[in-house]
């Protein structure tokens, strides 16, 4: 069974997209429609921007949104997702493959979501770090023993957990977590405490995007970030996506119990190849696989 993976903020560079633009009608549509959309050029800037510029996360989230979709699409009758599943935002442009959003439905609510996190981010200072080496129960364990705001928000894989909250609450675990024998504990430039309670103001600003959304019948299970389990009810989808905020992402769960549903290839679609090297550290012997045109 084929499993479609997408990616999330982080694996954007300059240049992104551009080789599918150049090779696609389909593609180069959908770009266009983008800068309609969003009101900016974001296509200039994904192939011609700084870092800086492709950093922020109002530019970052439809960036990897608008190449991982419009690359699906150029796939055309080839892309036959059995399921799909997204690291976090790549969890929208999941539901666009899996045809539960549209393009433009997905895209709007990529770029709320992206302001709405941004201003969440503004309003209290915050962070994340990856701790490597440790079990996640003991990084779970420690979080929960420090004062302020510091919980577990990104299961990527075994032996690699993203922490993430309050800057001084990091911090400390950092230091408690080095002290119980962390291989790393590493705070990561990012603008704020993405998978944390600190984004309730966000996910209550989304809230109300999302249930204006149509979300319809999917062609696939998608195995949500919440859930980490075959989901098919929009309903439920839809649940999942709202709590996808304040909630941790649960790749690694996702990743095993596509395995366990009988998944034979992960195909990544969009940029980088992050999520191929995190399904391999689950299971050495799956077979992944960039999606290319």
């Amino acid at each position: 069974m084929k499993a479609y993976i997408f990616p999330g903020q982080g694996a954007q560079f300059t240049g992104m997209g551009k080789d599918v633009y150049e090779t696609s009608d389909v593609a180069r549509e959908l770009f266009e429609r983008a800068n309609e959309i969003l009101g900016f050029d974001i296509t200039k800037i994904m192939f011609e921007g700084s870092a800086d510029e492709l950093k922020e996360t109002k530019v970052t989230q439809p960036a990897i949104f608008l190449h991982s979709v419009a690359l699906f699409k150029a796939l055309g009758d080839s892309a036959v997702p059995q399921m799909v599943a997204g690291h976090s935002l790549g969890e929208i442009s999941a539901l666009v493959a899996n045809g539960v959003l549209s393009f433009d439905d997905g895209l709007r609510l990529v770029s709320q979501r992206a302001q709405a996190m941004q201003k969440a981010c503004d309003s209290v200072p915050s962070t994340m770090a990856a701790i490597l080496g440790l079990e996640d129960e003991l990084v779970e364990a420690v979080c929960a023993d420090v004062d302020g705001v510091v919980v577990a928000a990104n299961y990527n894989c075994p032996g690699q957990l993203i922490i993430s909250g309050e800057i001084e609450a990091v911090n400390e675990a950092c230091e408690r977590l080095k002290e119980r024998g962390a291989k790393r504990a590493l705070v990561l430039p990012v603008g704020g405490a993405f998978h944390s309670p600190l984004m309730e103001p966000a996910r209550e600003e989304l809230a109300a995007a999302i249930e204006k959304t149509t979300f319809s019948t999917p062609t696939c299970p998608i195995y949500q970030n919440v859930s980490t389990t075959a989901v098919t009810d929009p309903a439920e989808i839809k649940k999942n996506l709202l709590f996808q905020l304040t909630a941790p992402v649960k790749w690694t769960q996702s990743v095993e119990n596509m395995l366990k549903d009988g998944a034979t290839e992960f195909i990544e679609v969009g940029p980088g190849k992050v999520l191929q090297g995190l399904v391999k550290k689950v299971d050495r012997q799956a077979t992944t696989s960039s999606a290319t045109i």
